[in-house]
């Protein structure tokens, strides 16, 4: 297989720097472009940055996009024109932005996940079973922490669990959203799912889901130390995604969780 041309979009971000160095030791991919969403003079890697637009994207195979929703749809509308494969790692987005992309994967194929790691997509898959075992006699809540920098909460692998605690229970994850907690010391079960997050320090991610009967408790958890997990799983799933027809694809298909 030929090298994949990538481009980074969000290069200055914590991921997009991650991204760069992996991708700078992975033969399957060449790092083509870079781009940000304001002008940066300097050059990153031997790649002088560029803004999101048509020219930037016009060489390459795949984009990698870990930015925030506006940034993302701004990409995906550039991406559909040119016909090109995208990853997004970007979190945050609302019920209404989920079915935008939706609309387009019908046109480009994309990977959407709120999480890359192996681990994670693992626990989602237990949580999952879990769930759908324990029944509604197990009151459930998601716990997660992050760096203090992290801006969005409950984070996206956050939510994520909460959707494999609905999708245990066959029930619409909205109708079950419940409350979302900033920095508590605990935080009460509930006939919904609740969430706490905390921001602090370095941390680059732990997640913790919970089930209680009120005899008894389970508990699933998940502690990364090293950000290159993420960013070696988007290429992954990106080197993926490169045989794909368009669609939209997670993490759960990469790996082949049934």
């Amino acid at each position: 297989m030929s090298k994949v041309n990538l481009a980074i979009s969000g290069c200055m971000g914590r991921m997009g720097q991650q991204l760069i160095k992996s991708s700078r030791v992975d033969k399957n991919f060449k790092l083509t472009t870079l781009t940000e969403n304001r002008l940066i003079k300097k050059k990153i890697s031997g790649i002088k940055p560029s803004l999101n637009n048509q020219n930037s994207f016009k060489n390459v195979d795949l984009i990698i996009d870990f930015t925030v929703p506006n940034c993302t749809f701004e990409i995906l509308k550039i991406a559909s024109k040119l016909k090109k494969r995208v990853v997004i790692g970007t979190t945050g987005f609302t019920k209404k932005e989920e079915s935008l992309i939706k609309k387009f994967s019908k046109k480009i194929p994309i990977l959407k996940a709120g999480n890359m790691s192996l681990g994670i997509n693992l626990l989602m898959y237990l949580t999952e079973i879990a769930s759908k075992s324990l029944g509604n006699n197990f009151l459930s809540k998601v716990y997660e922490v992050h760096h203090k920098h992290k801006i969005d909460h409950p984070s996206g692998t956050a939510l994520m669990l909460g959707k494999g605690i609905a999708v245990g229970k066959n029930k619409d994850f909205y109708n079950l959203l419940g409350k979302k907690y900033l920095n508590k010391k605990s935080f009460p079960y509930g006939k919904k799912i609740n969430f706490n997050s905390i921001r602090k320090g370095k941390t680059v991610g732990e997640h913790e889901v919970k089930f209680s009967s009120g005899k008894e408790i389970i508990t699933l958890n998940h502690e990364a130390f090293d950000r290159a997990l993420y960013s070696e799983g988007a290429l992954t799933a990106g080197k993926w995604l490169m045989k794909k027809k368009p669609g939209l694809y997670s993490m759960r298909d990469v790996l082949n969780f049934k």
